[in-house]
């Protein structure tokens, strides 16, 4: 089990560029682009949100990888929640892996009520712009992530577009992401504190 802490930032668009010369800046070197894919599942009820759990199924340039996150708090932008990863080798969930990474039994009980009926039900595509960095003694990746949240509800399309900043805690004192987060906001004007991962935002898009 893994506990992710991330700020997550509401970039607006026309301040990318800004950030990304921030970013570059500081680490010295130019992000890395990496395309990226997520299926979410769940049932047509939406058993696994209402039990405040997440079932994520990720296409990456190096393969697939499925993740099951756990209830987490988000406050000021800041998200920490508990997650387990596995790697799959096909466009298919591995319950059995995921039974054997997880170490939650609530949301493994949940996981299994609701297996019979999964299926995706919205998905993300956005590119993801990467840098390593160290700061305050801390090793951060930050992150610029854009494209939409895609749902198709009785037929119908639905979108919504994804702009936003990551700053993820890798190693080091938690102080160092709000240190960082001072800095990249007296740089680039209009971001603010995101509270809606991109999950919720898939989920209300598949709101009646």
């Amino acid at each position: 089990m893994g506990i992710e802490r991330e700020i997550k930032l509401a970039l607006p668009p026309e301040q990318a560029d800004a950030a990304d010369r921030f970013f570059t800046g500081l680490s010295r070197a130019p992000g890395r682009d990496v395309p990226l894919t997520n299926l979410y599942f769940d049932t047509p009820s939406l058993a696994l949100a209402r039990a405040k759990i997440a079932l994520r199924l990720r296409k990456t340039p190096d393969g697939w990888l499925q993740t099951l996150k756990a209830a987490g708090t988000a406050q000021g932008g800041l998200h920490s929640r508990h997650e387990w990863e596995t790697p799959v080798s096909n466009e298919a969930l591995d319950f059995d892996a995921l039974a054997a990474a997880c170490d939650d039994d609530a949301a493994l009980a949940a996981l299994r009520a609701a297996q019979a009926e999964l299926a995706e039900r919205f998905r993300t595509s956005f590119v993801r712009r990467l840098w390593r960095l160290v700061f305050d003694g801390a090793r951060i990746e930050a992150a610029i992530d854009r494209g939409e949240v895609t749902a198709t509800v009785s037929g119908e399309a639905r979108r919504e577009a994804l702009s936003e900043i990551e700053l993820e805690l890798l190693s080091g004192d938690e102080r160092a992401l709000h240190a960082l987060t001072s800095a990249l906001s007296a740089e680039v004007p209009g971001l603010a504190p995101e509270n809606v991962n991109k999950a919720q935002r898939g989920y209300r898009l598949c709101a009646p």
